[in-house]
């Protein structure tokens, strides 16, 4: 379904992503990891044609994804939708409206102007906001809600797009427990009950391991581990993390049981 070849992307003298590879045959749950830095985002941002590679492939269907201009680039858009850190919701905007938005790229100029939106829309986003447990929200401010209440609302907004591909960068990053699983068990959902594709940078070992059919590592712009949640070893993350022996899982961990095993 997906193939990357030899990506790469430069800033100036900096290589953000090196020669990446990377197939992808199947809709999968892929989590990547590495620190901070070393290139995750920009590989999603190139994904989504946030970014343009500076070289190298990206086909999807067999279709030449890095070729793609104005209107096709825009309608990739919308098939690979993009889920951020920061939500992107329009604080004062009610929930409902913040997940039409998905639909921005089918309708006309005239009709995003006026908020004017089919009833059938209506009833789908409200469909999808129910799915995800927080249909009760839809008349209220986005900014009224918690973290995690918001970016289900933005996974709410990706879905209004029905795209083939869900791209996720750090999308639990800035949530506490409790509201990182319940994100991370929504997407996990979505690719089960879909079969969509799911990428998504993580931060935490265990939450690669625990949702995801497939972990990349990345290190200094390179794809250093591509394998099973079974083979991501602590050496694995070690190499991939390039740290020592003093290396913490447990330090790094979103999973409420190993929290309480950490020291304060």
């Amino acid at each position: 379904m997906l193939v990357i070849s030899e990506l790469t992307k430069t800033f100036g003298a900096n290589t953000a992503v090196a020669r990446a590879n990377l197939e992808v045959d199947k809709p999968q749950m892929i989590g990547i990891i590495g620190r901070s830095g070393a290139g995750k985002s920009t590989l999603l941002r190139m994904l989504n044609r946030l970014t343009d590679a500076s070289s190298g492939q990206i086909l999807f269907q067999g279709r030449d994804v890095t070729a793609l201009r104005g209107a096709a680039r825009r309608g990739w858009q919308a098939e690979c939708a993009m889920i951020f850190q920061q939500f992107n919701l329009v604080p004062r905007m009610d929930v409902v409206s913040n997940v039409l938005h998905g639909t921005l790229n089918r309708r006309s100029t005239l009709s995003s102007i006026f908020n004017l939106y089919p009833d059938a829309d209506i009833t789908r986003a409200i469909e999808i906001l129910d799915r995800l447990g927080i249909a009760q929200h839809a008349p209220k401010r986005a900014e009224a809600l918690s973290g995690g209440q918001q970016q289900r609302v933005a996974i709410a907004r990706a879905l209004m797009q029905d795209p083939q591909i869900i791209l996720a960068d750090e999308p639990i990053a800035s949530l506490d427990p409790m509201n990182a699983q319940v994100v991370m068990q929504s997407l996990r959902r979505i690719h089960e009950e879909d079969g969509r594709m799911v990428i998504a940078n993580l931060h935490t070992l265990d939450t690669a391991r625990r949702y995801c059919d497939r972990v990349v590592g990345m290190r200094d712009g390179k794809i250093v581990f591509d394998g099973t949640p079974e083979q991501l070893t602590t050496g694995m993350a070690r190499e991939i993390y390039g740290a020592d022996s003093s290396f913490s899982e447990a330090a790094t961990s979103t999973e409420i049981e190993t929290l309480d095993k950490v020291p304060a």
